[in-house]
């Protein structure tokens, strides 16, 4: 996708996202986005361009860490209950409890029968989120194993992004098509009316972008909210204030006035 197409119709989505948290604000509206898929697929990225530009008082990220001991001791889904957006509110789950059907599963993380129990557990804690008025978005991000692999090596030599690549990334590089099968056995007790998967094919990362927002934002009926009118007060009259000599503060030395700033 050519890059002028990309950031105009970027810039217009993301005006939308602004509505939509305006939307979800005003009417108290609770919506939870999850972002699952493979390593290197574009999730992080495509949550990047959707907070851009929203308050994080409304939209906030979630992406949880290992549990705990006493976490692995609770209801499975109990730690991603405590994160889930009362009203007026944005959750993205930079992944979400489908760990437990991914990374969990392939790595050994959980026993066979707590995999099961997720399995029949799972379709029954999304209805209930649905039935109780939250709006429940389910993305998984796609792509091809040579365009991941591509990614990987351009981050070994990205200083920037060196950081993304983690012992569990390099191993689910090795284990791909243990990944993939894992994938088919989820979508196939997940993928439900209530709170169906979509697919997002990730091998174009501006492409991909496009498509979700695009999708997420055709996906929830709103309506306009009417701005406030907003005027900027008058500044009243000093009243003597001086301000305090530069002299007596500690100053950030001018480090960008040393640099050569001739085109």
């Amino acid at each position: 996708m050519k890059r002028e197409v990309y950031e105009r119709e970027l810039l217009r989505l993301q005006i939308e996202l602004v509505r939509l948290q305006e939307w979800v604000r005003d009417t108290g509206a609770r919506l939870v986005v999850l972002f699952e898929g493979r390593d290197a697929a574009g999730k992080g990225s495509a949550i990047k361009r959707i907070t851009e530009h929203l308050n994080p008082r409304v939209a906030r990220i979630a992406a949880l860490p290992a549990p705990s001991e006493r976490e692995r001791t609770q209801w499975y889904f109990q730690r991603y209950v405590a994160h889930l957006p009362a009203a007026g509110e944005i959750v993205l789950f930079d992944r979400s409890w489908y760990n437990r059907a991914g990374v969990e599963r392939v790595m050994g993380f959980c026993t066979p029968d707590e995999h099961r129990v997720f399995l029949r557990q799972c379709p029954v804690f999304e209805r209930m989120l649905v039935e109780d008025g939250l709006l429940l978005r389910k993305y998984w991000f796609s792509v091809s194993d040579a365009e991941q692999e591509r990614r990987f090596r351009k981050r070994l030599s990205d200083p920037l992004k060196r950081w993304k690549l983690s012992p569990m990334d390099l191993e689910s590089f090795a284990r791909w098509e243990d990944y993939s099968r894992a994938k088919d056995e989820m979508m196939v007790h997940t993928d439900i009316a209530e709170s169906p998967w979509y697919v997002v094919e990730g091998d174009d990362k501006r492409r991909a972008r496009i498509n979700m927002i695009a999708h997420l934002l055709g996906t929830i009926e709103r309506h306009d909210v009417q701005a406030q009118e907003i005027v900027l007060p008058q500044r009243p009259a000093s009243q003597g204030y001086h301000r305090t000599p530069r002299a007596l503060q500690r100053e950030v030395p001018d480090w960008a006035g040393g640099l050569d700033v001739t085109p």
